[in-house]
């Protein structure tokens, strides 16, 4: 028997996909639709099932479009890897040098940011800026502005040295895409066109949708499977702005397994020649690098408000994967993106969301809000933010994955009592304990029937 075949045993077979398909999106709702798609030495191939929005008979295919959200790193990661091997940047080469000489980096002990720090999530900023408004929490990002990414930096006193530690960021990934346009003077959508997609054929992966594209683009649903608007990223673009298919993204996983020749190769490969720590696994430019069974997975996931992506390969038993689901659950798809990869990765098995509860809003005097904000372990994984913006109060969950802390869409939180809170995007209450002086010391997230207390943190 040819040995290539032996190997691509190792994937599931498109029955079992589907049956995996099935079971996610008609029994435990987690999604209105997914599509995945494999390259293996055989050849690819395309698994669909579900619909593009709730309610719409068109079903999906290798042509949908989807939001991949931080998936987009690895494309800003490669086009740093492409630049350096053309000499246009080093990985050494301090960010500061790509910004406008009145913007001030933040540095400490006398060491700067650079590139790969950036790229490596270990440049010590905070996973999202602190001047983040989230004015429409639904689309957080959209009127965030350079001005106010210069003004971030500008202002901010990073907590150690870069370099050092390993933390997810949004705001690194985002900046790192804004650096390597600014160098190239040109955006970065235009960027990632000209140095990758266009040169790679991936005509459906990009920012701005064509007429034709819009006709393909799936809806994005939320955790309870209600449709959500898109996700704009203009300035952190970088972070996990880029659309893309599974017959593109295939595309894109097929050059880095070296089944189809291009230029970029060199670059590719570079990606994962230089490591850093990143928890209990490790990072290359872009790719999370963890081993399984005696071989190296490379994959990455992202999430926006309505969708959630998987992409990851072996590049010893050259398969490749990509899962894109139209709707944000916290279960997502990596667990199907791994399971493919490695058949003894577990699927895991989440419950469908229960329908919400029916609420009403009361006013609460607003300087209550000040008692309950701060950060609230709510599991070993899971820790859930409260801020107050105005007499508004917010909640953000923060879940840590596989060294990577993955952040769920902020949302307002309405008071029905003056402990007692509501979430009308999705099924959550929240209600605080608080001390003596009504300072909240926990809180009780309600999510789902399920009751899950969580401790302040100092």
């Amino acid at each position: 028997m040819n040995p290539n075949i032996l190997q691509s045993l190792t994937v599931p077979g498109t029955d079992e996909i589907r049956e995996i398909l099935v079971k996610r999106i008609d029994q435990q709702k987690q999604a209105v639709g997914i599509v995945v798609g494999v390259i293996e030495p055989t050849g690819r191939r395309v698994v669909a099932y579900g619909n593009l929005a709730n309610g719409d008979p068109r079903t999906l295919d290798g042509d949908t479009i989807f939001e991949i959200g931080s998936v987009t790193k690895v494309f800003t990661s490669l086009v740093l890897a492409d630049m350096v091997s053309r000499e246009e940047v080093a990985l050494d080469d301090p960010a500061a040098k790509y910004l406008p000489e009145n913007v001030k980096m933040p540095e400490r002990s006398e060491k700067s940011i650079t590139l790969l720090d950036l790229s490596t999530h270990s440049s010590g900023l905070p996973p999202n800026p602190s001047n983040l408004k989230f004015k429409d929490p639904r689309n957080p990002y959209a009127e965030y502005s350079v001005d106010d990414l210069y003004r971030f930096l500008s202002g901010y006193t990073l907590p150690r040295d870069p370099g050092s530690e390993f933390e997810y960021s949004n705001l690194g990934g985002g900046l790192l895409g804004h650096l390597l346009a600014y160098r190239a003077g040109t955006d970065y959508e235009t960027l990632v066109r000209v140095r990758l997609t266009e040169p790679l054929s991936m005509p459906d992966t990009g920012i701005t949708l064509s007429s034709q594209m819009k006709q393909r683009m799936a809806t994005g649903h939320n955790s309870i499977l209600a449709p959500v608007a898109n996700s704009d990223l203009p300035t952190l673009a970088g972070a996990g702005a880029l659309r893309s298919s599974a017959n593109d993204m295939l595309t894109f996983l097929e050059t880095f397994l070296g089944y189809k020749e291009s230029p970029l190769a060199p670059a590719m490969k570079a990606m994962l020649e230089v490591r850093r720590p990143a928890g209990k696994i490790e990072i290359g430019l872009g790719w999370l690098i963890f081993p399984t069974d005696g071989r190296e997975i490379a994959w990455h996931n992202g999430g926006t408000g309505g969708f959630r992506s998987f992409a990851g390969y072996d590049p010893k038993e050259r398969i490749g994967v990509v899962v894109l689901s139209n709707a944000f659950t916290l279960a997502g798809v990596d667990d199907i993106g791994l399971h493919l990869l490695n058949p003894k990765a577990p699927l895991a098995n989440p419950e469908p969301p229960k329908p919400p509860k029916q609420h009403t809003e009361i006013h609460i005097d607003p300087k209550l809000l000040d008692n309950y904000t701060g950060r609230y372990q709510v599991t070993p994984n899971l820790i859930l933010e409260i801020t107050r913006d105005g007499d508004r109060l917010f909640a953000q969950a923060f879940v840590q994955a596989t060294g990577q802390a993955i952040a769920a869409p902020k949302f307002e939180a309405f008071a029905e009592g003056e402990k007692n809170f509501f979430a009308r995007v999705a099924d959550n209450q929240i209600t605080f304990e608080t001390g003596p002086e009504g300072r909240a010391t926990s809180l009780i997230l309600h999510r789902s029937g399920r009751d899950m207390p969580g401790a302040r943190l100092s």
